[in-house]
Order: C-alpha cells, then sequence, then structure tokens
C-alpha cells in the first residue's frame, strides 16, 4: 500500500502569532517537506492546483519538476489536476515531459477542482463541468495513446494530424487517477475506463465516502476490468499528533478554530467525529485509520494533509517526521497482512510497462521499441514509414483490446446513468 502527504499550499496566518508566510518561503517549503517525506520513508507526494489567493500552486509540473531533481524514489503525483480547465494537450504535453525528468515517478489525480471562478477564467462554463471532464480526459487518453490524433469535439478547437510531445516514457501513459467527492459520473468515469478513484474524504463522513467507493467498485466490475475488490482506490487524510493526546489537542485546537476551511463552524471534537481528522497520539491516528478498511475495503493509496490552517513550517515538518516513523509503519504493516493476494497495488509506471509488456508477447507482436520514429527537418507532424507500420500496429491492437473489453459497453454507459440518475440523492 502506498503512503504519502499533499500539499494544497494556502498562506494562510498562524492564529497563533500573526506570521504569514511569503510566497517563496511557501513554495520552498513544499520542496523541503516533499524531501523529507522520502527521506522518512512514505511513497507519494502530491500537490494541488489552485489559481487564486490564498494558494501558491498554480503550475504542478514546475513544482514535481523541481522535486524530482531532488528525490530519487519519491512517486510525484498531484492531489488534483483541473481536467475541466486546462487543455487536454498541454496536459499530455507537460505530464510526459514530468515522465521523462522523472524517470516515470509520475502519476496523477484528475479532478474538477472546487473554485467555481476558475472556469470563466479559463473561457469554460461551470455549468458544463462533467461534460468537459469526460470530452477532455477522452482526448487526453487519445494524445498519449496515439501517434498521430485527428479529433473534433465540442470543448476546444479540432486537431488536424497533432502529435503530442515527447510521447509518454516507454510508451506507457501516467497512471490516472480520477478524484471526486460528490460526483457519481466522475466515478463512472473512473471505472469505465479501469483507471482509479481517488475520493479525498476529509471534509466528509465515512458514510458518504463508502457509498462513493462502493458505487465505483461496482462500475469497475460491471466493465469487466477485475472484481469489485480489486478496484484501484485512494483515499485522503489528515491528522495532527503529538506523543501525549492532551498536548495534541491543545497545540491545534487554535489552528483549527480559525482554520478559513473549517473554522468558525463545528467543534473540533464533531469534526474529528465525523470526518477523517484525527488529532491525538500516534497510536489514535493508527487505529483510526487502521478502521477505514472495514468500511471502504482494501485500498491502495492513503494520502494526508500536514500543511494547512497556517501551521508553522517546522510543525508541519514534524508531523511528517511522525507520520513517516510512527504511523505508517504500523498502518503499512498491518494493512498489507490483511489484504488477499488478489487485491493489486497501486499501479506503478514499472508495473504498468511490465503488463503492456506481457500483453504485447500474449498476442504474438513484435516488443515495444522507444526508436525515434518521426520525420525531422520540417514543421509538420509526419511518421517515418517503419515507425508509422508500428504505430498503426500497436493503435489496432489497442483497438481491438478495447473493443473486446467494452464489449456490450454502450448497454453498460445507458444503464450507468440511470443508476446514477437514480443515485443521485444519495450521492449529492
Amino acid at each position: 500500500m502506498q503512503f504519502g502527504i499533499f500539499s494544497v499550499a494556502d498562506i494562510t496566518p498562524d492564529p497563533t502569532t500573526g506570521a504569514v508566510p511569503t510566497e517563496r518561503e511557501r513554495i520552498r517549503g513544499v520542496v523541503e517537506k516533499a524531501k523529507l517525506a522520502e527521506e522518512v520513508g512514505l511513497d507519494v507526494f502530491a500537490v494541488g492546483e489552485h489559481h487564486n489567493p490564498p494558494f501558491v500552486t498554480s503550475s504542478p509540473t514546475t513544482t514535481l519538476g523541481f522535486v524530482a531533481a531532488k528525490t530519487e524514489r519519491l512517486l510525484l503525483s498531484t492531489a488534483t489536476t483541473l481536467i475541466t480547465t486546462n487543455d487536454p494537450v498541454k496536459i499530455a504535453e507537460d505530464y510526459a515531459m514530468l515522465q521523462h525528468l522523472a524517470d516515470g515517478r509520475v502519476d496523477l489525480v484528475m479532478g474538477r477542482g472546487n473554485t467555481g471562478p476558475v472556469y470563466p477564467w479559463f473561457g469554460q462554463d461551470i455549468r458544463q463541468g462533467i461534460e468537459l471532464a469526460v470530452e477532455n480526459y477522452h482526448l487526453l487518453r487519445r494524445l498519449w495513446t496515439e501517434d498521430v490524433v485527428d479529433w473534433e469535439g465540442e470543448f476546444r478547437t479540432p486537431l488536424q494530424r497533432f502529435t503530442s510531445t515527447p510521447r509518454p516514457l516507454d510508451g506507457v501513459p501516467p497512471f490516472v487517477w480520477h478524484g471526486s467527492i460528490r460526483s457519481p459520473q466522475i466515478a463512472e468515469q473512473a471505472a469505465y475506463y479501469g483507471d482509479g478513484f481517488f475520493h479525498n474524504n476529509i471534509f466528509w463522513p465515512i458514510r458518504h465516502t463508502k457509498q462513493m467507493v462502493e458505487f465505483y467498485r461496482q462500475r469497475f466490475e460491471h466493465y469487466g476490468h477485475g472484481t469489485a475488490d480489486q478496484a484501484i482506490v485512494g483515499l485522503g487524510g489528515q491528522f495532527f499528533a503529538r506523543e501525549r493526546s492532551q498536548d495534541a489537542v491543545r497545540e491545534f485546537r487554535p489552528y483549527f478554530d480559525n482554520a478559513p476551511v473549517y473554522g468558525h463552524g463545528p467543534s473540533m471534537e464533531d469534526f474529528t467525529r465525523e470526518t477523517p481528522l484525527t488529532v491525538g497520539s500516534p497510536d489514535q491516528v493508527i487505529e483510526r485509520y487502521l478502521a477505514m478498511r472495514d468500511h471502504v475495503g482494501d485500498y491502495q493509496r492513503q494520502l494526508f494533509l500536514v500543511d494547512h490552517a497556517g501551521l508553522p513550517h517546522k510543525t508541519a515538518m514534524e508531523q511528517i517526521e511522525i507520520l513517516g516513523t510512527k504511523i505508517v509503519p504500523v498502518l503499512r504493516r498491518e494493512l498489507d497482512a490483511l489484504r488477499p493476494a488478489h487485491v493489486p497495488d497501486a499501479p506503478t509506471h514499472a508495473s504498468l510497462v511490465a503488463a503492456r509488456d506481457a500483453a504485447l508477447a500474449a498476442e504474438g507482436e513484435q516488443p515495444y521499441s522507444d526508436a525515434y520514429r518521426f520525420g525531422t527537418g520540417d514543421n509538420w507532424t509526419g511518421l517515418t514509414a517503419e515507425g508509422g507500420e508500428q504505430a498503426r500496429r500497436q493503435a489496432a491492437l489497442r483497438e481491438l483490446r478495447e473493443q473486446r473489453r467494452l464489449a456490450g459497453s454502450a448497454a453498460g454507459r445507458e444503464t450507468a446513468a440511470r443508476e446514477a440518475a437514480e443515485k443521485g440523492n444519495g450521492h449529492e
């Protein structure tokens, strides 16, 4: 199981001192937290995407590219990549570039975000958020899996013989998680493609998380990707820990009470009872997150938010140290021991490459070659004859697999839409 941290890099005053970090301090602090995450044995570091104050995470790939140069093992991801307001062409290019720079240590969470005004800022209509997510992701997949793409859709200008560069590392795109808190349509999308589903449930009761994950698992099995318990699930979380629980409660309370995201609302006790926020000793955090499996089944990734609400950089670093040395080793040991053998790990670049190579061998196809297969010397896309034939064979093979895997999927999608509508009230 993968464990890690994520940051949205908010600039929030420290309610105990009034200190406000500069943008530079906050950005450099995010990098230091990522480096420490690797040092203490965590698996994943993720950063969100926002385009408004008080956040400074407008360019995740720039941040993660810098982190890649400072780390060796850490898997780099996003808490959200805005599939609705980013151009799929730019997403395809940026994350393939990051793949190459990070030697494959990249995946990403696609989401619609939680800031309504971002839609008009980037020329889109929030009322079409779901439609944008569906169409843009379909195009993104094609840009990553087809060397030359002809495209015409509703939300962007057409593409004619377009090649996204660089091509994905080893011919395998980054693994995608679809992130949603309350939209069953996004869980449906994740299930349809056999991708991961990430429920960042940090503000939601576990009963809602359970409902969303169960819906995704059912649809994952419906589309023939495996049994429901083999679906790829990730959860968000947050904690504040000290050796003595009373010290944790005393220290964190002013940050909770004044935090822009949940301050001046429910009490900290009510919030920790209803949501994954856990304030106490390391043992209490361990007990709380071991219990997540009882609600959502065996899952593959657990990320924690640790640097929010104006917590000083030093304090956040202490929390990462506690997470990596006292909490995660126990969670990893206990949860891995409970997981059945048929439930997979979270995909990595290495595992995806191995699966692709096995599929090519099973079909009697030539092994994948990363030899450059495009014409040079002009300003127009063109495959070389040899590379073009290989690309056509591989595209045809992908299409055949897709047809076999999703036979009858049109009827399945109609069923899914009907079920989503019927369950809409339950999923909010």
